[in-house]
């Protein structure tokens, strides 16, 4: 799997692990460390245990195995995300593709918290309920959703967002009954990066 800037990285296609349990919580969790929440993040949020976890983490983590989770879009740019996996510089890298594919441009990049330019809660949206079928990626919305919600960087988020981050939450097994709270959770920890980043802009909107 080639992706022009990451030729020296051993890129695999990531997507069939979006179903094995653990996946989630690894991915989700890592927004929960910075202290806030009144109490300690756990996989249980995800429907996972910590087995689970741990066991998902070798994989996701795996320095000789970085995987590129697509999300090709049917109208507008789409995006990837690469679990960049160096020695020593572990991290979460986020890039747009054009609508055109015939490059990936890295906006973002998490290592603990994001740093780069986030997104808008509607072109969040926009690109979890575009995906292309005619290109090889993560098609389910839910699973879209999720996996670019670390890039959301929105200071004014519609009141419809807990509800549908709920709900995408319980399309990948978050357990019904903790689903909402953990929505909340993962809003609260994005709300309170917004508010502390005065010069947020969107690289879609123009601005």
């Amino acid at each position: 799997m080639l992706i022009k800037g990451y030729d020296d990285g051993p890129l695999v296609a990531g997507e069939s692990l979006l179903a094995r349990l653990g996946f989630w919580s690894n991915y989700l969790l890592a927004m929960c460390i910075d202290g806030a929440c009144a109490e300690r993040p756990a996989p249980e949020w995800f429907g996972d245990d910590g087995a689970d976890a741990d066991a998902m983490s070798e994989v996701l983590f795996d320095p000789e195995h970085w995987p590129a989770f697509r999300l090709p879009a049917e109208d507008g740019p789409g995006a990837v995300v690469i679990c960049r996996n160096l020695v020593g510089d572990y991290g979460t890298d986020y890039l747009l593709t054009p609508p055109d594919r015939s490059y990936a441009q890295q906006i973002a990049g998490r290592e603990g918290d994001l740093s780069g330019i986030g997104l808008t809660w509607h072109e969040l949206v926009r690109i979890a309920d575009n995906p292309s079928t005619a290109i090889e990626g993560v098609q389910d919305t839910a699973a879209r959703l999720l996996l670019v919600l670390p890039l959301l960087t929105d200071p004014d988020l519609p009141e419809a967002a807990s509800a549908r981050i709920t709900a995408a939450l319980t399309a990948v097994g978050a357990p019904q009954e903790m689903a909402s709270t953990t929505a909340e959770h993962l809003l609260a920890h994005l709300e309170r990066r917004s508010g502390h980043d005065p010069t947020w802009e969107s690289p879609l909107s123009g601005s």
